[in-house]
């Protein structure tokens, strides 16, 4: 089969499109026929060496960990998944990845797809759907009537986390920028804020928030100065730039990374099949096309998801 892999650290020019082995399901596993496999800008991190402390992988490496594709082999144990149904997954991010045109997932870590959306496309809410989940609710506690400030909106997780807060009866303040704000409006943000235009804490000066969700990559002075937007006992949950430890006021802070979770998985994907949950990609690409997102990426030039077609 046909993958794209990096046998060393380095610039996007280590990505390959090569041939390689199709894989085997082993006890516990499946292998799928991949439909699309999303890419996420945490992968051109992982790529140049710069988390190999927090995300080692072994090499040679298949990147992309979001996947949506078919069943065509069970390993040994699977009762629940056959051969022809279509799943979605978030692998592990260490693990070989999607970047292929066959893979192996673990069958715990899988849901069906929506039956509303189209398959490759599937692949654009797995990490982002459940990072938006699980910063919301389980870090942040978040309930009805509360506010929330999802900072950098316009990204995957951002456009799930105004989706999913206003479907919990929060109000919704978003920044995005002119490219992302009428999805983000359509998305239901009770107020958009564009960023680009001025500060955020001088756009959003004597506001506070009962949840503060941080999206994107600031420096430590930048982010404590968020801090303030934080209502008093209320909750600075991260994906980015850790805050503060002891902020005071009673405000706590939270740094999230996404874990696998099929039950979750499964109601973002009944949400999506009821129309309350959109998924939004922005361009499918050859899977041959990897190395030019990543540079793609890096210039500021990809305007949402990508989903990468083997």
């Amino acid at each position: 089969m046909k993958a794209v892999r990096y046998h060393s650290y380095g610039g996007s020019d280590v990505l390959v499109h090569e041939d390689v082995d199709r894989p085997v399901a082993g006890p516990g596993q499946v292998v799928l026929r991949v439909a699309g496999a999303a890419f996420n800008p945490v992968d051109v991190a992982v790529r140049t060496g710069f988390f190999e402390q927090i995300f080692p992988v072994t090499f040679p490496h298949v990147p992309n960990f979001d996947v949506a594709g078919t069943v065509t082999e069970v390993g040994a144990g699977v009762n629940d998944w056959k051969p022809g149904d279509a799943v979605v997954a978030l692998l592990p991010m260490t693990g070989p990845g999607a970047a292929a045109e066959y893979a192996v997932v673990a069958a715990h870590a899988l849901a069906a797809t929506p039956r509303t959306a189209d398959l490759a496309d599937a692949a654009a809410l797995p990490s982002a759907g459940l990072t938006a989940w699980q910063s919301l609710f389980e870090h942040g506690g978040l309930r009805a009537e509360q506010s929330v400030l999802v900072n950098g909106a316009g990204g995957g997780v951002g456009g799930y986390a105004v989706q999913l807060a206003k479907a919990a009866g929060a109000t919704v303040t978003a920044t995005a920028g002119a490219r992302s704000a009428e999805r983000i409006r359509f998305y239901g943000a009770d107020r958009i804020v564009d960023y680009t235009a001025t500060p955020l804490p001088e756009a959003l000066a004597g506001r506070r928030f009962d949840v503060v969700l941080h999206l994107v990559r600031t420096d430590p002075e930048e982010t404590a100065r968020l801090i303030d937007l934080v209502a008093d006992g209320g909750v600075f949950v991260s994906t980015a730039t850790p805050g503060p430890e002891h902020p005071g006021r009673g405000v706590r802070t939270a740094q999230v990374y996404v874990r696998s979770d099929a039950g979750q998985l499964a109601e973002l994907v009944a949400r999506v099949d009821a129309g309350a949950l959109h998924i939004d990609v922005a361009e499918r690409r050859p899977l041959a096309d990897l190395a030019a997102v990543h540079d793609d990426a890096v210039a500021g030039r990809l305007a949402g998801k990508t989903v990468l077609i083997p």
